[in-house]
């Protein structure tokens, strides 16, 4: 399915903003799930690309006001199209960190006892050591989505896993960080996909977060698996970029001085080609 995005985030500033720095995570790349046609990027300056440590291409930019500016808004805009292929199974790149990587503790997606009993419902002990079976993951995808429900506006970008799981509700964002933690917390390396979700009925959902979960830790096997619709990932889903948690491969991330109170707009269409 070929789809086309376009994600605005526009700032408003009660007073001048003097100076800002961003780190924008918003470009996503070609892979084994999906095929970028084209993909645009625009900031209020020159934007300077890197990789970070997993493969996710990112930007950078400064703005500094001139002493006699009075900048009280800001425009960060992100729009192209993307072929989404529907393949939920992939073996990752060698220049990715081995799967051990994704069993460290996060701020956001910690294991914890608590959880580990909950997953062992679904995910009993394997017997072949760093393999895990799909069914078993998909069954506690669904145990996930039952015991965190989706409430819009119930919980931040700071609610941790173990937050939203006592608390039973979240946003798509809190059901992935609660099943890489539960994964996690089994000795299952598990990490946080954050992207876009194609649907016409569901808008809310357009931006969008899942979760990888290793199968084979040997032959670097892994799944990407929607808790929000305990599915497999398939073409309505774009991927945006990876990491441990939110934290790592927020859409934007940035200091400022100056601009007082900020207000954030975000607008995300997606449509079909």
């Amino acid at each position: 399915m070929k789809l086309h995005v376009r994600h605005t985030t526009r700032y408003r500033y009660t007073e001048p903003l003097r100076y800002a720095l961003q780190t924008l995570w918003l470009t996503p790349k070609s892979g084994p799930s999906q095929t970028v046609l084209f993909w645009t990027l625009g900031a209020p300056g020159a934007l300077h690309e890197q990789h970070d440590g997993c493969g996710n291409s990112i930007h950078s930019y400064t703005f500094v006001a001139e002493a006699s500016a009075h900048v009280t808004g800001s425009l960060v805009n992100a729009a192209g199209q993307v072929d989404t292929l529907g393949i939920a199974e992939f073996t990752d790149d060698a220049a990715m960190p081995h799967p051990a990587f994704f069993l460290r503790p996060t701020a956001l997606a910690a294991p914890h006892p608590s959880l580990a009993e909950f997953g062992r419902h679904f995910v009993p002990p394997s017997s072949l050591p760093g393999v895990t079976d799909l069914g078993m993951l998909l069954a506690l995808s669904r145990g996930v989505a039952g015991a965190v429900s989706y409430q819009k506006n119930s919980t931040s970008v700071t609610t941790t896993a173990l937050q939203a799981f006592e608390a039973g509700a979240g946003v798509c964002q809190d059901q992935a960080h609660v099943m890489v933690a539960v994964c996690r917390s089994l000795g299952i390396p598990a990490r946080y996909v954050s992207g876009y979700f194609y649907a016409a009925n569901e808008p809310d959902l357009a931006s969008h977060a899942w979760a990888d979960i290793c199968l084979d830790v040997a032959a670097r096997r892994w799944v990407s698996i929607d808790v929000t619709h305990s599915c497999l990932i398939d073409q309505r889903h774009v991927r945006l970029a990876v990491g441990t948690d939110y934290n790592a491969c927020p859409p934007i991330k940035g200091i400022r001085h100056g601009g007082g109170e900020e207000e954030m707009l975000v607008d995300i269409t997606i449509e079909p080609v």
